[in-house]
């Protein structure tokens, strides 16, 4: 009985154990797959984040490669930057001076171009006047060959009148009468022993002849000027009157009454002046008596009329 009551227990503890451990067996094979299931879903997801990271190591990795890549592109690029900003601050420094330069320049275009502007004008005036003056000298050098053609008439006149008087005066003594040209006029120079006796203004005959045969060699010359010039030597006159008080008087009536005496033959009063120079024109010093008789002389100076001549220059 007591070994029958043990058993029951025992098998009854037995079976109520064995009862027991299948239930926790049950929730420990529940726990299992369901720890298998979250372990293959751990299991899983870290293939997954093992896939992640090997990609995310990759992408770390190119991005270090990357990232060295950019950082040389970066020092090339920072390196060009630099180079580039010295070039720009040369420029920019080569620009403000530029722009000073071009103001200084504008200034001397502007000073140049007024310059231009004034050389211009000043080219355009000298070339009207160049123009002017062109015109002016083809005039003058017309008026020119007129007054050569002319001074060239008025020599060969003289000339020929020289050549007139001395052949009608050829009778005459070279020492009472020469004839010369000097300056372009007939110089007549006729002593006094031809004319006068001393201090006298009586012509003698053989003057008077000598100045009528002038006077006719002559006569028809009617573009000539006469000049009558009376001088004197220094030595005073012996005999004064109210109407001569001195040689300078002498000479003016000597010459005066030439002139009458030229008058009378045949030459137009408006042709003939008279003057006196007393003793103030000698030919030579009145230190001898040589000298003094060759001072005592009347003078008469025929000159070509130049009315024509002088219309040429004052036209000028």
């Amino acid at each position: 009985m007591k070994i029958s009551t043990i058993t029951l227990i025992v098998v009854a503890f037995f079976l109520s154990s064995c009862i027991v451990t299948k239930k926790k067996y049950d929730d420990v094979l529940a726990q299992k797959i369901k720890a298998e299931g979250e372990l293959a879903d751990r299991t899983s997801q870290l293939d997954q984040a093992n896939a992640s990271n090997k990609q995310l190591t990759e992408a770390i990795e190119d991005l270090k490669n990357d990232t060295t890549e950019l950082g040389i592109s970066y020092r090339a690029s920072n390196k060009k930057l630099n180079e580039l900003n010295g070039e720009f601050d040369k420029l920019n420094s080569l620009y403000k001076n530029l722009l000073t330069n071009s103001g200084k320049l504008t200034r001397d275009m502007a000073q140049q171009r007024d310059q231009l502007l004034e050389i211009q004008e000043n080219l355009d005036k000298t070339k009207r006047e160049n123009d002017l003056l062109s015109a002016n000298l083809e005039d003058r050098e017309k008026k020119l060959k007129e007054l050569e053609q002319i001074l060239s008439n008025k020599d060969k006149a003289v000339r020929d009148l020289k050549d007139r008087i001395s052949n009608a005066l050829l009778n005459f003594k070279e020492n009472d009468l020469t004839v010369k040209v000097k300056n372009g006029k007939v110089y007549v120079s006729l002593a006094e022993q031809l004319l006068f006796g001393s201090g006298s203004i009586e012509v003698d005959s053989k003057g008077v002849t000598a100045l009528q045969q002038l006077a006719k060699a002559i006569k028809d010359q009617r573009d000539i000027n006469i000049m009558v010039e009376g001088h004197t030597d220094n030595v005073p006159i012996s005999k004064k009157s109210q109407y001569m008080q001195d040689n300078w008087d002498l000479s003016v009536m000597r010459a005066t009454a030439i002139t009458k005496i030229l008058t009378n033959a045949g030459l137009s009063p408006k042709q003939i002046t008279a003057s006196g120079r007393g003793e103030f024109v000698p030919l030579a010093s009145n230190d001898s008596p040589q000298n003094k008789q060759k001072n005592r002389r009347t003078e008469i100076i025929i000159t070509p009329n130049l009315d024509e001549l002088f219309k040429i220059l004052e036209s000028n």
